[in-house]
């Protein structure tokens, strides 16, 4: 509380802080939004998706195991950033019940099997090329990375990715794998 304090007693200075202070507060409720949305308990939309090794994955099939998703394209700078952090995700946390799932939203495969190739991506990438699952899941912004616990319910969700994010990524991890 005394954070909101500190911003209102900032606006307060001047007219130019108080541009740059309330900005800060429209991040700070936009990330507190987040939290909120991914804490109502929805269920995570069904899916069946076909991977780039030619295997079709259901997401109901990983009912009972806790799931992240990360949608992505190659064009992404922070998606090509993010993955080093979450091949190392998926190997800490596959062996306690961690699913590690991949949608690809470029329009040509090859691009997303470049990229997995070159960034050697060790869980699977499904690709969406209609992008049906993307709209289901509100993919607007990319990486996107969804939580969903072992009953099939969406529990985070984080747009973007910065260095430092997979902390986050830990914390909400650790949650729901010792549910």
């Amino acid at each position: 509380m005394s954070t909101h304090r500190n911003l209102f007693a900032a606006a307060a200075r001047g007219r130019r802080r108080g541009i740059g202070v309330l900005a800060a507060f429209v991040v700070l409720f936009v990330g507190v939004a987040t939290q909120v949305r991914a804490a109502d308990d929805k269920s995570a939309p069904e899916f069946a998706l076909r991977s780039l090794d030619g295997q079709n994955l259901r997401l109901s099939e990983l009912r009972g195991e806790v799931v992240m998703i990360n949608f992505w394209a190659s064009w992404c700078g922070a998606c090509r950033s993010a993955m080093p952090s979450l091949n190392e995700l998926n190997e800490k946390y596959r062996r306690v019940g961690l699913k590690l799932l991949s949608v690809n939203v470029d329009d040509e495969q090859h691009k997303a099997e470049h990229m997995s190739d070159s960034l050697r991506i060790r869980f699977p990438v499904l690709r969406d090329e209609q992008k049906a699952v993307s709209k289901l899941y509100r993919a607007d912004t990319l990486p996107l990375t969804v939580l969903i616990d072992r009953e099939g319910k969406v529990r985070y969700s984080h747009t973007g990715y910065n260095v430092g994010d997979e902390k986050k990524f830990v914390a909400e991890l650790h949650t729901l794998l010792n549910e």
